[in-house]
């Protein structure tokens, strides 16, 4: 604790905090908030003033600062290597962990630079993060706000008082960042329509449970979950903070492993390859170091973005999006005459028990995959399975107090969204849509289970290879039988209703 609180005493260091901050000092920093946490478990999420910074830094706290910025929208893109097996990997293994990112992250970094984006780029204990910013007056601020699509229930929220100044977000910068997911989910398109081939472990664009490989079920995580939450509840850790993940986990990574692990630090890539970055961010010495030179500024890429944006807007993801949020979820009040009369019986028993009994399976994006598919397959418009989800978080199963902090509606939607989008691209290639895999990432007891999901995967498979991708529900109360078209993008892609 005492060397920790040695370098963040020194003044090129917190230089560089404030700087991420934005403004030329605290009292002028653009962000609505920071953080603090300690080294114990659970984090501790409570929005500071800015100006609480150096008390925190003097308790040796991790410090990171809100996604939400008072002048600029903030675009992240969070990339890591899970092991959902052996969760020290990352730690025990860096150089394998982000060797097996570095295909992705290429891919990244080329896509955003072909539009004219060049992101501040970090190393975290687990993979890369990527920032940069867009201005409130720009031409890609307005784009983003006009494309992008907020629930209802989310722009309540976007509406009240927040802490620790008692701001409101603002429906403005909501739909702007509701864009901003939707955009970068049109570039995880891109990079992950080039990797099919050539990735060595699963990529997936959320921490999705994987099978089982030589070293346990790993994967690639291009994560875009942030977008599925309201924008004052995400936050991005600061440059050169250290870096508490692994002591907060000391009983899931093991004590032993995790006492005599060097502190860790998230630190910049500046003019050094992802080796001197595993240095820098291993040694409090040479990190402070880097402090000297290495700014980390989040740059304005308002041109850049602005391209990236009216990319997406010609797509055929966006064109899937439009398609997406057509229809409405069924309201509150129309529950129990639609929703809760799911007939489960043509479910197959795994993605039915999810239904039955949600927690915490429904809250995995692996067990949301699993729905999202197996009602896809039955027919079901995509908008409908996220208002069965909804529906599902919005009711007593013990998520305690989950659903005050986040959005039942915006999340529900935004991972169907993100799954049924996957498929339609063809990205989701449904390899793994079979009873041996559900049965590998414990979703499949096979206690009780006589059936297979053969049928569910060839149906799916069938539907989007005839652009039949949304027909009836199960019990028909949810779309009329239509043809529906999507404008834009490749004029040859339409989904019709049976």
């Amino acid at each position: 604790m005492a060397n920790l609180q040695h370098y963040y005493e020194r003044e090129e260091v917190r230089r560089r905090m404030v700087e991420f901050l934005g403004g030329p000092c605290l009292e002028e920093a653009t962000c609505a908030y920071v953080t603090a946490e300690g080294d114990s478990s659970p984090p501790d999420f409570r929005p500071r003033m800015p100006g609480e910074l150096w008390t925190c830094l003097e308790q040796g706290l991790e410090v990171s600062r809100s996604l939400w910025d008072r002048r600029s929208l903030l675009l992240h893109v969070d990339m890591e290597y899970v092991n959902f097996d052996y969760p020290a990997e990352p730690y025990l293994d860096p150089e394998r962990s982000l060797e097996l990112q570095q295909p992705v992250i290429r891919g990244l970094q080329e896509h955003l630079l072909a539009y004219g984006i060049a992101p501040l780029h970090l190393l975290s204990g687990r993979g890369h993060h990527l920032v940069w910013r867009v201005s409130r007056g720009s031409r890609a601020f307005r784009r983003l706000n006009e494309l992008g699509t907020v629930a209802d229930t989310l722009e309540g929220i976007y509406r009240q008082p927040q802490p620790p100044r008692g701001e409101a977000v603002g429906n403005e910068l909501g739909a702007a960042f509701a864009g901003a997911g939707q955009t970068l989910e049109f570039l995880a398109h891109q990079v992950l329509a080039e990797l099919r081939r050539s990735p060595s472990v699963p990529v997936q664009v959320t921490d999705v449970e994987t099978a089982r490989g030589m070293r346990g079920r790993e994967v690639v995580c291009l994560d875009l979950s942030e977008y599925g939450d309201p924008l004052n509840t995400r936050i991005v850790r600061i440059p050169f903070s250290v870096y508490h993940k692994p002591l907060q986990y000391r009983a899931a990574l093991g004590r032993h492993i995790v006492d005599n692990m060097p502190p860790l630090f998230l630190v910049p890539l500046f003019e050094m390859d992802r080796r001197q970055g595993l240095l820098a961010m291993r040694d409090p010495l040479v990190a402070a170091e880097l402090a000297r030179a290495a700014s980390v500024d989040i740059p304005d890429q308002s041109e850049g973005t602005e391209r990236l944006v009216e990319a997406y807007a010609a797509s055929s993801t966006a064109a899937f999006h439009r398609w997406f949020y057509s229809r409405e979820h069924e309201p509150p009040d129309r529950w129990p005459q639609t929703y809760d009369r799911t007939p489960l019986n043509a479910l197959p028993p795994c993605a039915r028990r999810i239904l039955v009994q949600p927690n915490d399976s429904l809250l995995k994006p692996a067990g949301i995959r699993h729905v999202v598919r197996s009602l896809l397959a039955l027919g079901w418009h995509p908008r409908h399975i996220a208002g069965l989800i909804r529906s599902k978080y919005e009711r007593n199963f013990g998520w305690g107090h989950t659903f005050y902090h986040y959005d039942a509606a915006a999340r529900a939607d935004f991972y169907t969204r993100l799954f049924a989008g996957l498929i339609a691209a063809g990205l989701d290639a449904l390899d793994d849509f079979q009873c041996k895999d559900l049965r590998a990432i414990g979703y499949c007891t096979q206690a009780d289970c006589n059936e297979s999901l053969t049928h569910y995967r060839a149906s799916l498979a069938e539907r989007r290879r005839h652009e039949r991708l949304a027909g009836r529900p199960l019990n028909g109360l949810f779309l009329p039988n239509e043809h529906i078209g999507l404008p834009g993008g490749d004029p040859q892609q339409r989904f019709r209703a049976d």
